[in-house]
């Protein structure tokens, strides 16, 4: 095994090869336990406010009653409608409890994205944010919600911030509601069963536990199924890659990546509850500066991210004034999007600590490439298999032969924690899931050593003229010039060429840069044909909730803008 896994020599020294045998049991039992164990300890951190194990247990051991009396049965899926927060959480471990499936889903979604995602998953029940449950009775009727639960972020806020709250800011932001008749509200549920027996549902470590939307390989979005024990699995191998360098149950580990996404969810969340790490729920992962107060008073080990959230940092005012802010951070973790290296190189001297780059998917439950904490670095790529995760490198075409090393071709995962399938749609599910192993769509290769390096996604390649150029080989050289804060580059219609490179470009505040100076600088790393033929200079660029900039929103507003111009 070992000869056909070459990265597992390059394991930072303690990490294990491999975990197995896996316990068989789930997240609710890793709470459980750590109560038991230790009550009092710190289980989350919330503006201000501190959540202990005994509390968190006890909370969604009421609410858990609640759902089952409520008539909430195993394999049922609860929607979670809400940012990261306190009683998210505990939503999702009493949902758990009482033996059905959690769905979280973007608050941000549009009414239609939301009736499209409850009649995918087949919802009944949801636990909805105060500030969205108009959004919720805007379209129950086109779904099959039956119940629906209402909660106020300021149930878990200390006591002189939920007076200012009250008194400021909940009639202003939208968080005043009144709930409609028969609909119910959090914290009423969680008193008035506090002291209720629980009976926790026998659901198997094998159960499904979590569905999480994904465009697989459309962009229809599709409910990618994970289990119990793909959730445990996943915690326990990103918790032994962090052990070298954090210190159990004590170092803070930041969760401002949401939790309807897997880096949130399957990811951050399942590593701190199996390692012992207290979390510090992060609502706004776009406000910089409120991750910048948790930072300054919380002091965190880890804080998880993407490219453009690390670039934000770098260039705040109050980290250029005082970047000793930073230095509590042992770890940074990238993932997301590729992390341009003058990114890394800037980041590591800011904080003195550590950015690794990683690459999954939701489809992966996870199962993950990390590149090593302390160990050997290699420009470009996204590192080496986690324990028990297994790469390959096969045709594109074919999709069966093997590359060999530094050959490009479409990666492929298997892992113990793969998602059981896409919900409901096996046609999907066979294009992804092929002899237990998942076919990601995107290309890359392997080095020698087994270090994975991603070329791109299949469908973003773009094709000037016949050549084949990836985006990312072109944003890297573009991103190491020192006028340009950030860049996305894509392929756009072209009259001549079928396909032409474009770049997007952000400038750093104060810096001014031409097209032709662009084009001048890359040529010194990049092919004639890989040089932009098009650059346009904007002020941001369109960017997913987790910070993922979309390649397919700028596309789609260029052809836009040329259509306009030709008068087609």
């Amino acid at each position: 095994m070992t000869n056909s896994r070459p990265w597992v020599h390059h394991y930072d020294k303690g990490v294990p090869h491999t975990l197995e045998p896996y316990p068989e049991h789930t997240l609710v039992d890793v709470v459980r336990r750590t109560a038991s164990e230790r009550p009092d300890h710190p289980a989350l951190f919330f503006k201000g406010n501190t959540l202990s194990f005994r509390e968190l247990e006890a909370e969604s051991n009421a609410l858990a009653a609640a759902l089952t009396e409520l008539g909430v049965s195993p394999g049922n899926r609860v929607a979670l409608l809400m940012p990261n927060s306190p009683q998210m959480l505990v939503s999702e471990l009493a949902a758990w409890k009482s033996g059905a499936i959690v769905v979280p889903l973007n608050p941000l979604y549009t009414e239609k994205e939301l009736v499209y995602a409850f009649n995918e998953c087949g919802a009944e029940t949801v636990i909805v944010l105060s500030s969205f449950y108009g959004k919720i009775k805007e379209v129950q009727p086109e779904t099959r919600l039956r119940r629906v639960i209402v909660t106020n972020i300021k149930e878990y806020l200390p006591p002189l911030k939920k007076v200012l709250f009250t008194l400021l800011k909940e009639k202003k932001d939208g968080h005043r509601i009144l709930p409609q008749q028969g609909d119910l509200q959090l914290q009423d549920l969680i008193r008035r069963h506090a002291s209720a027996e629980v009976r926790p549902m026998p659901v198997g470590h094998d159960a499904p536990a979590l569905f999480l939307f994904s465009g697989g390989t459309t962009g229809n979005p599709k409910c990618a199924v994970s289990t119990h024990r793909s959730l445990v699995i996943t915690g326990m191998q990103i918790a032994s890659w962090f052990s070298v360098i954090l210190e159990k149950g004590k170092d803070v580990i930041i969760l401002n990546m949401p939790m309807f996404h897997v880096y949130g969810q399957a990811g951050i969340l399942t590593a701190a509850l199996t390692g012992g790490y207290p979390l510090v729920m992060v609502p706004n992962p776009r406000d910089i500066d409120d991750l910048l107060h948790i930072i300054r008073t919380l002091k965190p080990a880890v804080l998880p991210g993407v490219p453009t959230l690390f670039s934000a940092l770098l260039n705040h005012p109050g980290v250029r004034k005082d970047s000793r802010i930073m230095r509590s951070l042992k770890l940074s973790v990238s993932g997301a999007a590729p992390l341009m290296q003058e990114t890394k190189r800037s980041f590591e001297e800011l904080t003195g600590g550590r950015i690794i780059d990683a690459y999954s998917l939701t489809e992966t439950t996870l199962a993950s490439t990390f590149t090593p904490i302390l160990g050997t670095y290699k420009p470009g790529s996204v590192g080496i298999p986690l324990p028990d995760v297994d790469v390959r490198i096969v045709d594109q075409e074919n999709g069966q032969d093997e590359l060999a090393p530094l050959e490009v071709g479409e990666v492929i995962m298997w892992a113990p924690q793969l998602m059981r399938e896409y919900w409901q749609n096996p046609v999907e599910t066979s294009l992804v899931l092929r002899n237990g192993w998942l076919y990601t769509g995107d290309l890359g290769y392997l080095d020698e050593d087994g270090y994975l390096f991603i070329v791109d996604r299949k469908k973003d390649v773009i094709k000037p003229g016949g050549f084949q150029v990836w985006p990312r080989d072109v944003e890297e050289v573009i991103a190491r010039h020192p006028a340009v804060q950030e860049v996305s580059v894509a392929g756009v219609p072209d009259p001549y060429k079928v396909e032409a490179v474009k770049a997007w470009i952000v400038l750093r505040s104060g810096e001014t840069l031409t097209a032709g100076d662009l084009c001048d600088f890359c040529r010194r790393d990049l092919a004639a044909y890989k040089i932009p033929r098009h650059v346009e200079f904007t002020e941001s660029l369109p960017k997913s909730t987790v910070g993922k900039v979309l390649r397919r929103k700028l596309i789609e507003e260029h052809c836009t803008r040329e259509a306009g111009t030709t008068g087609k």
